[in-house]
């Protein structure tokens, strides 16, 4: 729920809320907690959502709901008044706030009632007044927080090559594994690799590029990543392909990637960078393409307008997470540098089904899920990656890929036809 103009300033009546059932079991909700009940519900305009109390009570007097928001307890909606986005992420998470109904849908309604409001002046309000740096000790500890949760609970809902970012559904019956080959080719496509080039990549993951691009592309990889668990998971993939002579995986920051290289890559990092670190990031780039030449490619979670991330994701998600727009990146990571952009071009929808079907591979294995990790993280991630899959559908997040090459650079492709050409590169079962 974001954080929108309040409803009127009116002081509360003494039972204006209406009440939706009865429940001699649950204390009656008083005038100033159906005062609360009002504001909330004023917040979300005219989503079809409704707000309920722990008794019954509700305001709501719109068409039929997607979604009920249920409060069960005083405790919980005074933190939603406390905290907004925190307190109500945290009674989802605790199971003190839950939902009836269709929770994509309903999310997908409050951010387009958001959009529909949104102005520079409250863009510019809410910008960056607080921004924790993303130091080297900072930046690890935020890595760890979210992918070091072990190998075992990603592999329950991700593709079996653990890709943990947007996919490429080149085709509408790509299944969401396949749709990951098409995406690692459509990388390497764009990078145009040729046989016995040198590539740096900036964040990992769990080796699923470095090694599709040795494999198919012939050409070596040196990637850089801060997550322990997905570096030892990488390192040991390589050698049961017999790559490890090819690609290399360091856990190391990408601040102290060294060497010469022809190409730079980063698929899904760029967001764990932070503003104040644009210019460290482009240097790397500067300092590991030659001077003359050399190219690379940023995808990234981004934003049409500049905003900070959603506080509770910040807080128990992705800490120290910040998606850019495109021309915050151009500015401070490629424009210093003499790197000239190529091509953009925006997947959100594609990230949209991406996150659609972890969704529903997560939910099918809720209760492994559940036995490995507890109900609280089961109930983080299921309405984090139900928030992220509406954000992307209502164009309230997007997903940029943007290539780029020295500005001098004429060793060009004079179309994107080749981008487009043939299906992704087989890989074995």
């Amino acid at each position: 729920m974001k954080d929108h103009s309040p409803a009127s300033d009116a002081q509360p009546s003494a039972d204006v809320a209406t009440r939706a059932g009865d429940d001699s079991r649950a204390p009656a909700s008083s005038s100033a907690d159906r005062y609360v009940l009002r504001k909330i519900q004023a917040k979300l305009r005219d989503a079809p959502v409704r707000v309920t109390l722990w008794d019954g009570s509700t305001c709501y007097e719109g068409a039929t709901p997607v979604a009920t928001i249920c409060i069960a307890d005083r405790r919980s909606l005074w933190r939603v008044v406390r905290h907004q986005d925190v307190g109500l992420g945290d009674g989802f998470r605790d199971g003190g706030i839950t939902l009836e109904g269709d929770l994509v849908g309903a999310v997908e309604a409050v951010f387009r009632v958001n959009r529909a409001h949104w102005t520079a002046a409250r863009a510019a309000r809410r910008q960056r007044p607080w921004w924790r740096s993303n130091t080297r000790g900072r930046a690890a500890a935020n890595v760890g927080h979210h992918y070091d949760l072990g190998n075992d609970f990603y592999r329950l809902w991700l593709d079996r090559r653990m890709v943990y970012t947007c996919a490429y559904y080149a085709t509408p019956e790509m299944t969401l594994d396949d749709a990951q080959v098409a995406k690692l080719d459509l990388v390497c496509r764009k990078l145009r690799l040729r046989p016995g080039e040198r590539v740096v990549e900036a964040g990992s993951g769990w080796g699923a590029l470095a090694l599709h691009m040795a494999r198919h592309y012939g050409v070596s990889v040196r990637s850089f990543n801060l997550s322990r668990e997905q570096v030892a998971y990488a390192r040991r993939w390589a050698r049961e392909e017999s790559l490890d002579d090819r690609v290399e995986f360091v856990q190391d920051d990408y601040r102290n990637v060294s060497g010469r290289y022809d190409a730079f890559v980063s698929v899904g990092m760029l967001e764990h960078v932070g503003p104040p670190h644009y210019e460290a990031l482009g240097k790397v780039i500067d300092r590991c393409l030659p001077p003359d030449a050399g190219r690379g490619l940023l995808h990234f979670i981004g934003r049409d307008r500049p905003a900070l991330l959603n506080a509770w994701i910040r807080k128990r998600v992705f800490p120290g997470a910040y998606p850019p727009t495109v021309s915050e990146v151009a500015e401070a990571v490629l424009e210093p540098w003499d790197l000239s952009i190529l091509d953009v071009e925006n997947l959100r929808l594609h990230y949209d089904r991406t996150c659609g079907d972890w969704l529903a591979r997560f939910e099918a294995a809720e209760a492994q899920v559940i036995a490995m990790t507890g109900p609280d993280l089961y109930r983080t991630w299921r309405l984090y990656l139900a928030g992220s899959q509406a954000a992307f559908r209502t164009g309230w997040m997007q997903l940029f890929q943007i290539v780029f090459r020295r500005g001098g650079d004429n060793d060009l492709a004079w179309t994107r036809d080749a981008l487009y050409q043939g299906g992704a590169a087989a890989e074995p079962a």
